[in-house]
């Protein structure tokens, strides 16, 4: 088992023109209740691994529900998916605006975990990409020592690191915007386009300028 860390993070990263719509809709949608309301927002992930993660791959500790019907969350910032927009040398992306547009929604796993629990909304973390066949899937507190933390927490995610360094945490169906304690950015021109998105929401975190944040 490994060493987990006080106080975990996670970081969902979107598009920041999607903010306002987030705001609207009052949190983030999973991508199988954005299909099933008609939802739209400015993609950034990849259609064919969306599609597996929708129709193929079952969280198991919750038999009968697969990996698209959550909102997805990384276990730290400067994720490898970012990195594929900021290489975008794959030729199945369809998203071609660099990292700079990409903003991370930074929550606190436990008190996500609390939420979830008393609102009787499921909840998992894998051990790897939850997009892979092989990842595993958990929701009890003692398992998040299955997670390589060291990993997780490291730049280097050369060869099949990057599969474990891909582990996420997976809420149900809808992540409240309340939930939500800050918000990186890459650079100040983007700080400001994200402070005038949330200007009138009540809910307001604050926002961060985290080049280490990215590539």
């Amino acid at each position: 088992m490994n060493q987990v860390p006080a106080k975990p993070k996670i970081y969902h990263i979107t598009h920041v023109e999607n903010l306002t719509k987030i705001i609207a809709q009052g949190g983030l949608w999973s991508d199988r209740e954005m299909i099933d309301q008609g939802l739209k927002v400015n993609a950034v992930g990849l259609a064919e691994i969306k599609g597996r993660r929708l129709n193929e791959y079952e969280v198991t500790c919750h038999p009968g529900t697969k990996v698209g019907d959550y909102v997805p969350f990384y276990l730290c910032p400067r994720s490898v998916m970012l990195s594929v927009f900021w290489y975008d040398n794959l030729p199945e992306l369809t998203y071609h605006g660099g990292q700079e547009p990409i903003v991370h929604l930074q929550a606190d796993m436990m008190r996500c975990r609390s939420w979830a629990s008393r609102n009787g909304v499921p909840f998992a973390f894998s051990d790897m990409n939850a997009g892979m066949a092989t990842a595993e899937f958990f929701n009890r507190k003692q398992d998040l020592g299955r997670i390589d933390w060291e990993v997780v927490e490291s730049n280097n995610f050369a060869g099949d690191r990057k599969h474990r360094k891909a582990a996420e945490f997976l809420i149900h169906r809808f992540f409240p915007w309340e939930l939500v304690e800050s918000i990186g950015v890459i650079d100040r021109s983007r700080s400001r386009v994200v402070k005038k998105a949330i200007a009138d929401c009540e809910h307001q975190p604050p926002v961060a300028i985290k080049p280490e944040w990215y590539f």
